[in-house]
């Protein structure tokens, strides 16, 4: 008899956590390693946010929070998401989580029973599957290649729906391609979600702030209202404020499934740490304008790495609208073999050489749904970036076959 669940048997650690391991352990080893695997801002957590922090802590705000998320801060999330996603959530309908990735685990856990499919646009952050997985799902990915600008096309999705369909997963600007999408192409969706009522949409909108060349941020259920009844709409503060440590996340839809949602997290963790939420509350009602600083930065660092990857043969990188990543075709390069003899038959293959012969961690496309791609972050210095470019391209120029 086994000793362990069977959902823990369907779970894997993902690729992400993997590379950068392997990336560590070279480090350690005294190797000139460039880890573009995470994808954590290299920005710090703003002052004003750490020292909202330490005055709470000198208040006694050390004691158990409440479940759903502090008053003060439910009421900000909601300002927010008047302000921002022209959304009017009462904050009855919102629930505080430990991190962004809680709030998917909270939505799944509460609508997916053993065998219902949660579709998927790909290519996709891996930790949709896992969770997926881990609930008794069955992931359906729905290819969204790089010629329609890895964007979720409405045909794709209805042909990607069965009877057993129980939820959409939106993700823009979208990790790992970074490409975000329009409010005509969400109304197009909205359009298709029409004939299936049965579905819920979970929008996971965490990159909402990181936005190029005057690139308008559009969520669905301010898009469409009418299907605001199904939606739930997640973001946080970890990818805008650069709060990744703090752990809070922001969950917001229909009281129907934010109470669900509330049972799962009483169930598992009970409410975040209440000087985590003092943290977020100071980022989310502070100051702004260093939101849009950082922004244009990421937009450079995306500028330089679009440019330099594009000029390696075998390599074809679309410009991203968003996040900071890329996810270039390496499809040019497989089949080929390395000029220490290893050959790529795949993308695994190329990251796996990559890092050991280039001293440069990426992702594999495969850990993300869509193999033939990397992704690369771009939270990480101009200067490194150009390095870690440099390194690829020479590694790229030595294939043969």
């Amino acid at each position: 008899m086994p000793l362990l669940s069977a959902r823990v048997g369907r779970t894997e650690l993902a690729a992400t956590f993997a590379m950068a391991a392997r990336a560590r352990a070279l480090r350690a080893a005294g190797a000139d390693v460039i880890s573009l695997s995470l994808g954590e801002p290299d920005f710090p957590t703003p002052p004003h946010v750490i020292q909202a922090a330490f005055e709470a802590g000198l208040r006694g705000e050390t004691k158990y929070p409440p479940l759903a998320g502090t008053e003060a801060l439910r009421d900000a999330v909601s300002d927010k998401y008047r302000r921002e996603q022209k959304l009017d959530i009462p904050i009855q309908n919102i629930l505080i989580t430990n991190g962004g990735k809680q709030a998917i685990f909270n939505v799944l856990m509460a609508v997916i029973d053993q065998g219902d499919e949660v579709v998927i646009p790909s290519p996709a952050w891996a930790g949709y599957e896992q969770a997926v997985n881990f609930a008794g799902g069955m992931a359906v990915f729905c290819a969204c290649p790089q010629a329609d600008g890895f964007v979720l096309q409405p045909a794709a999705l209805e042909a990607a729906i069965t009877p057993r369909t129980r939820l959409l997963l939106l993700n823009y600007p979208n990790n790992p391609s970074g490409a975000a999408i329009t409010a005509a192409a969400l109304e197009a969706i909205a359009a298709v979600l029409r004939r299936y009522p049965d579905i819920w949409v979970l929008s996971d909108d965490i990159y909402e702030h990181l936005l190029f060349d005057g690139f308008s941020y559009a969520t669905l259920a301010a898009v469409a209202p009418d299907l605001a009844g199904r939606v739930v709409t997640m973001t946080g503060v970890s990818k805008t404020y650069a709060m990744t440590g703090w752990r809070v996340g922001f969950c917001a839809g229909p009281a129907e499934i934010i109470k669900a949602c509330t049972l799962v997290q009483a169930t598992a963790t009970s409410g975040v740490s209440s000087i985590s939420q003092a943290a977020a509350l100071a980022a989310v009602t502070g100051p702004q304008d260093f939101l849009a600083v950082r922004a244009r930065a990421y937009q450079a660092r995306r500028d330089l790495v679009v440019a330099a990857l594009n000029q390696i043969p075998g390599v074809s990188c679309h410009r991203p609208e968003g996040a900071f990543y890329v996810f270039p075709d390496i499809s040019g390069c497989l089949g080929k073999t390395t000029a220490r003899g290893r050959a790529l038959r795949d993308d695994a293959d190329f990251a796996q050489a990559l890092l050991e012969e280039a001293l440069v961690a990426v992702v594999q496309g495969a850990a993300f749904a869509m193999s033939g791609h990397l992704r690369l972050s771009t939270a990480t210095s101009e200067t490194t970036l150009e390095i870690a470019c440099a390194r690829i391209a020479t590694f790229c120029a030595g294939l043969t076959g």
